[in-house]
């Protein structure tokens, strides 16, 4: 006699136990296969790189333990013997939280996402790792949104559609997205269905819709972010395993699968609420503006005076100063509002630091300004520097009187001469150029534990010599071109504040857009005819652009700055919150009165 078939509801109980019982997974990507992070990259991976004075890759994982995962697979490609190095003496290891299990995957041979994913469908074949639904992140994420309700969500979606497959998270901008491309989605507004993705090169740009999507509902939108986390069934694995193609997890996936026909599956969009928080940093500006929103507290609790996944928080002062209780500043020394100073870093006489993080153990001589910089840990820099808007990494030594102009690298371990100047978003590394486009783990100078190379290996002392007229008589580096071509978008890319010549350009841009607007469509789509939402979305918008200009304002009031510098800086945040003159004026206004308030009666402007 056969097996008597189970009934309906029966086998609905059965299938919701299997999933409680099911770990919640997640695969951590610690490489990104780009170059946008070269030089630095060549030496230590981009995950272990320090964003206010924390390793990247901390924030992904501290913010994943947080939000239920249970087990992570931290997938390494270039440097790989670092990250497990770094993991091992980290609290992730030494001291493991019982809920959470962090595992590494190691491939040299993969070159892109899609390549990684299936080495990973490969090895999960033979162990089973992979046991249902799972987080798909990047290892330069920064988030502190909640995780268990979209999973469950993902999960309730799959039960009634089982070709439900993906779950994209989406946020509004609320700033002008300068440095990377603009994206247009089409989602169905009623099921939330991604209908349609796109990036372009340049903003305002032109963009394809299919005819066929005109036929329903559609909502179109120009203002949203890719977060790059995505909720995954298995099936992903799977479709990449089938389709060699596919290499890159947007441009390749995501579009051949809304314009595949046959298989049928369905993507899903989340956005995420103001109130949360994600970002990946993938190139320079977007490090120099996640390294900003963590100073601001816009990461909460992933801040700097907050302890998390092991670090060593600093002690948060007034104007938004972090410092940490052994740093030593001379009493002449002005560390302005934004700042961060790391442990057993020493500030000479008469130094001015603003608006920039300090690392750990560095020296910074007397008289020195630095202004908008990342400074990493143990680096030197001797009496009368001037570094403005550049990064510059471990073990660097800046001698005296040298000045670093906007949008400088320095690579580790570089020495600038006495009075040289570095020219603008000039990249300095001890290495040498590469010639060809490789990826790092191809060209992987050094995969040490200690995350620097050993450039003897790459470089001989002559090599050195022959190219120190570079950075001066007693400097060491070599300064990497840049391509004609690429010169001009540099400033895209780099930490530096948008230039004047770049922003009557952006302004002419939008006015045209806002004509092309008038008599098209607006720019987050037809079907936005709620009121009451598009003026809570400007509420929130102009909310965020008076806080960046009060800061702005109160930097100036405490720096004495003239007008003629704090009016391009307000102008550069009109433009990125897409805000009008009489905007500026009343956050201005506002600024004045709030300080006021706040100031002695006898305290004059």
């Amino acid at each position: 006699m056969g097996a008597q078939k189970k009934p309906a509801a029966a086998k609905v109980r059965e299938d919701s136990e299997d999933l409680s019982r099911q770990r919640l997974q997640a695969i951590l990507l610690a490489d990104s296969f780009t170059t946008q992070f070269r030089p630095i990259t060549l030496e230590r991976p981009k995950v272990l790189l320090p964003i206010v004075n924390i390793p990247m890759i901390d924030y992904t994982l501290a913010w994943l333990e947080s939000a239920g995962i249970e087990e992570i697979f931290v997938f390494c490609c270039a440097h790989s013997s670092q990250i497990i190095d770094y993991l091992k003496k980290s609290e992730w290891y030494t001291r493991p939280n019982p809920n959470l299990l962090v595992r590494t995957i190691v491939s040299h041979n993969s070159t892109s996402v899609g390549d990684a994913l299936r080495y990973i469908y490969e090895q999960q074949t033979e162990t089973s790792q992979i046991q249902g639904d799972f987080v798909l992140v990047s290892g330069d994420t920064v988030s502190n949104m909640p995780l268990a309700d979209l999973i469950q969500q993902h999960r309730d979606r799959k039960k009634k559609d089982e070709k439900a497959i993906m779950t994209m998270v989406f946020k509004k901008q609320s700033r002008l997205g300068i440095g990377s491309d603009q994206l247009f989605v089409a989602v169905d507004p009623l099921t939330k269905q991604l209908l349609h993705y796109e990036e372009c090169n340049s903003r305002g740009g032109d963009f394809c819709l299919d005819k066929s999507l005109l036929d329903s509902t559609v909502l179109v939108c120009s203002d949203m972010q890719d977060c790059y986390i995505d909720i995954c069934s298995p099936e992903v694995l799977s479709l990449f395993e089938d389709n060699f193609d596919y290499q890159h997890m947007r441009r390749h996936f995501v579009n051949g699968l809304l314009v595949d026909d046959i298989m049928g599956y369905k993507i899903f969009t989340h956005e995420i609420q103001s109130s949360c928080y994600a970002a990946r940093i993938d190139n320079l500006r977007s490090y120099d503006t996640v390294s900003k929103d963590i100073i601001q507290r816009w990461t909460y609790p992933y801040v700097p005076n907050i302890d998390f996944s092991g670090n060593r928080p600093v002690k948060l002062g007034r104007r938004g100063i972090y410092r940490a209780s052994d740093a030593v500043q001379s009493h002449t020394a002005d560390v302005g509002a934004s700042t961060v100073i790391g442990y057993g870093t020493k500030i000479g006489n008469g130094g001015k630091i603003y608006n920039s993080v300090i690392g750990n153990g560095c020296c910074i001589g007397s008289n020195v300004v630095i202004q908008g910089s990342y400074i990493w840990n143990n680096v030197t820099i001797e009496d009368g520097c001037e570094i403005r808007n550049a990064i510059v990494c471990d073990g660097v030594k800046v001698r005296a009187g040298a000045v670093l102009q906007p949008g400088v690298v320095l690579s580790f371990s570089v020495v600038v001469g006495r009075d040289f100047v570095v020219p603008a978003y000039s990249k300095v590394s001890l290495l040498q150029q590469p010639t060809t486009e490789d990826s790092d783990e191809e060209l992987e100078y050094a995969d040490s534990s200690s995350g620097t190379a050993d450039h003897s290996s790459g470089l001989n002392n002559l090599q050195i010599e022959s190219k120190a007229s570079e950075l001066g008589p007693d400097g060491a580096g070599y300064i990497w071109e840049i391509c004609d071509s690429a010169h001009d978008e540099e400033w895209k890319h780099s930490v530096v504040p948008i230039p004047m010549d770049k922003l009557a350009d952006i302004t002419g841009a939008m006015d045209d857009d806002d004509i092309e607007d008038d008599i098209v469509v607006p720019p987050s789509g037809e079907l936005k005819s709620d009121t009451d939402i598009i003026n809570t979305d400007a509420n929130d918008s102009y909310g965020d652009f008076e806080r960046e200009v009060e800061e702005e304002f109160l930097s100036a009031v405490e720096k004495d700055n003239k007008a003629d510098i704090v009016i391009p800086l307000i102008n550069s945040h009109r433009l990125a919150y897409n805000m009008d003159s009489a905007d500026c004026a009343g956050a201005v206004f506002y600024s004045m009165m709030r300080l006021a308030v706040k100031s002695p009666h006898n305290f004059c402007y």
